[in-house]
């Protein structure tokens, strides 16, 4: 069965709208590669991608060097806000621009709650 972007467009978007203070949402590949997204204007969905899976790769090592395990999560904060690489399986991750206001709990609880609708669009 073939990878429904469309469907996944979908999910991101209804996530990006229904959540509260999250800018953008993408669904990359390991490789770097755009899958979906619903990203503020001016942002391209390809350098996205491409440092979503550069912030993977450094983020795996890492978890190997230090002895971490298996990466689930890549948390970057800043003082505009956060970013959230979650892992969607083995074929894509998914990422999450979130404004500095963003209450954490709920916005994991939404992220978790988002990967069970992405995942069979991936299948």
């Amino acid at each position: 069965m073939a990878i429904n972007s469309e469907k996944l467009g979908q999910i991101l978007q209804n996530f990006v709208t229904a959540t509260s203070d999250v800018q953008g949402a993408a669904m990359v590949t390991p490789d770097g590669l755009p899958l979906a997204s619903s990203l503020p204007s001016g942002m391209d969905d390809e350098r996205v991608s491409a440092m979503s899976a550069a912030m993977l790769s450094l983020g795996e090592r890492i978890g190997k060097e230090l002895l971490r395990g298996t990466i689930d999560r890549i948390y970057v904060e800043g003082n505009e806000g956060f970013s959230i690489l979650t892992s969607c399986g083995e074929d894509a991750v998914f990422l999450v621009l979130a404004g500095k206001a963003a209450k954490q709990g709920v916005l994991m609880l939404e992220i978790k709650r988002t990967l069970t609708e992405l995942k069979p669009a991936l299948a």
